[in-house]
């Protein structure tokens, strides 16, 4: 094996460990044991990958003075995994009408199972015999004449097909009503039916070799690019939801932070949670950053809410033909008053106040209820306000704000006017 292979296994040991430690932070700030067992089946996926790595296995080798042994901890790890993916699956589709009671034997039975299989494996392994060259991708056919081996890997084999089955048949009959439950059962089936061609090509490959065939050793070497296509399956199931979300967390914050800046940072910067708020925030505890924001926005929505104009509505209005959706001509709306009004607010004497110390009066002529989506359920909040963030710079809103400028000022020559005639 050349030194590139070690690179690559150590570059999925980096990504492994690094997810294991995003779901372990998770854990922390909500412990829950579906994300005990995911950050516990990267941990340990991680480490897998180290020592099956050229340079771990020659590593573990020189240490405990058998070339081998590192066999041992990547098949149980292996397992573990696996496993690890199956309890999930069975604490995520129970029965329909099953009582907790009843999950919990069954998790308590299948965790048994593994745990004695692991203790057997591990006995069995020690007692075998093992010659001939080291190489972990041909181990199960070059050491196939042992008898020790031979129930080492029936026992990994049988407890593995048993368990890639019976998660493929639980997560084809689930329903969940949480999306990203869906998305991590419907991968972890596929998954779980890959893994199983691993068993399937291993298996002759094996039974050949231990009557002193070794015809097959290819298609057992081939097999395992099916255990590795089944691992990267499983761990997208286990964060492809989870990363989705943070990404749209991610590109949300983003597109807020004009409208931020609109209503917040030119408005009251006594609004902000922190200084640290002005920053784009696009990485690390996005949810957390995403949420204040929102906060941040409403707080300085009502800050200047008194200066909306009815006019900036009107002229929108007259201005749209009728093409827009209503969701976007509602952010269209929403986006040319908060313009204004923000506008308005900072050429009023409140904007001379300190940061946090505005009275937030109205004008005496505002009319009320001009600001659209007042009513909005608190869960739809996020993606009102992006879509009002994104419709800032629309034409329309710009076209609305100089209509009603130009409507503003030509009402406003006659009070100019109208003391020079008195005068004469």
């Amino acid at each position: 094996m050349s030194d590139p292979t070690t690179a690559v296994y150590l570059l999925m040991t980096v990504i492994f460990l690094f997810i294991a430690g995003w779901k372990t932070l998770a854990f922390l700030r909500g412990p829950t044991v579906t994300l005990a067992l995911i950050a516990t089946a990267f941990f340990v996926g991680g480490v897998v990958y180290a020592i099956a790595s050229p340079a771990g296995y020659r590593f573990l080798g020189e240490e405990f003075g058998q070339p081998r042994i590192a066999t041992l901890p990547i098949y149980i790890g292996i397992l573990a995994c696996y496993a690890d993916t199956h309890i999930l699956t069975l604490l995520w589709t129970p029965a329909h009408d099953a009582p907790r009671s009843k999950v919990r034997r069954t998790v308590t039975l299948w965790t048994t199972a593994y745990g004695l299989a692991i203790t057997a494996m591990t006995l069995v392994f020690l007692g075998a015999d093992l010659d001939g060259p080291a190489d972990p991708l041909r181990f199960n056919t070059q050491q196939a004449d042992d008898r020790h081996v031979q129930v080492f890997l029936m026992i990994l084999l049988g407890v593995l097909a048993c368990g890639t089955l019976n998660t493929w048949q639980r997560s084809r009959r689930a329903e969940s009503a949480n999306p990203q439950v869906r998305h991590a059962l419907t991968w972890f089936g596929g998954s779980m039916l890959v893994t199983f061609g691993y068993v399937l090509c291993s298996a002759p490959a094996i039974i050949l070799a231990a009557f002193g065939h070794q015809e097959l050793q290819t298609l057992g070497v081939f097999g395992s690019y099916f255990g590795i296509l089944g691992c990267l399956g499983t761990c997208y199931g286990m964060t492809g939801a989870a990363l989705s979300a943070w990404l749209r967390e991610r590109r949300d914050s983003a597109a807020l932070q004009p409208l931020w800046k609109l209503v917040v940072g030119d408005v009251d910067t006594g609004l902000m949670y922190s200084p640290t708020s002005a920053k784009p925030h696009l990485w690390g505890a996005v949810r957390v950053v995403l949420t204040r924001r929102i906060i941040e926005i409403l707080d300085g929505i009502r800050t200047v809410q008194p200066w909306v104009s009815a006019d900036i509505v009107q002229a929108v209005h007259e201005l749209e033909d009728g093409t827009l959706p209503p969701d976007e001509l509602e952010a269209v709306v929403t986006a040319a008053v908060l313009r204004d009004a923000a506008a308005r607010y900072r050429a009023s004497p409140e904007a001379a106040r300190p940061a946090g110390k505005q009275h937030r009066s109205a004008p005496a002529c505002q009319a009320a209820g001009v600001l659209p989506g007042r009513q909005t359920a608190a869960q739809d909040e996020r993606a009102r306000l992006v879509r009002v963030a994104r419709a800032l710079p629309h034409p329309l809103v710009d076209a609305a704000l100089e209509r009603a400028a130009t409507t503003r000022a030509a009402a406003a020559e006659p009070s100019v006017e109208e003391p020079a005639a008195g005068h004469r």
